[in-house]
């Protein structure tokens, strides 16, 4: 199993990403999905998730509104789409992929985790 995340970069403050991640090796489509971010010096800490069929979704308090979890099946790509970045969503994003059709929101429920990719907002 590969999750291959990507999207990330530096930008400044108010400006948008979408972040993608491409799983491979898994039915895509039978596996809710999550993103997870980990600030210097922070424990990882939970983002958003989307159940296998992309009906269903939930988030961290602190991201509500700004960020949108999202999938297309058909291509075996997750994406979080974020606006109005904050200084303070510096982290390095992760994917991961739950053996599950039903979204967590704790890093525990999840099987599969991608590589990462660095969010960096400057103020």
């Amino acid at each position: 199993v590969q999750l291959q995340a990507s999207g990330g970069g530096l930008v400044q403050a108010g400006d948008s990403l979408r972040l993608s991640c491409v799983s491979s090796g898994r039915i895509f489509s039978a596996d809710a999905m999550g993103w997870f971010r980990q600030a210097p010096g922070k424990e990882r800490e939970f983002v958003a998730a989307i159940n296998w069929s992309g009906d269903s979704t939930n988030y961290a308090d602190s991201v509500k509104g700004r960020f949108t979890i999202f999938r297309d099946n058909a291509k075996n790509t997750l994406y979080l789409q974020i606006n109005s970045l904050k200084p303070e969503d510096t982290a390095v994003y992760y994917c991961a992929a739950r053996a599950s059709r039903l979204t967590h929101h704790q890093a525990y429920a999840y099987d599969y985790w991608g590589q990462g990719t660095q969010v960096t907002v400057s103020s």
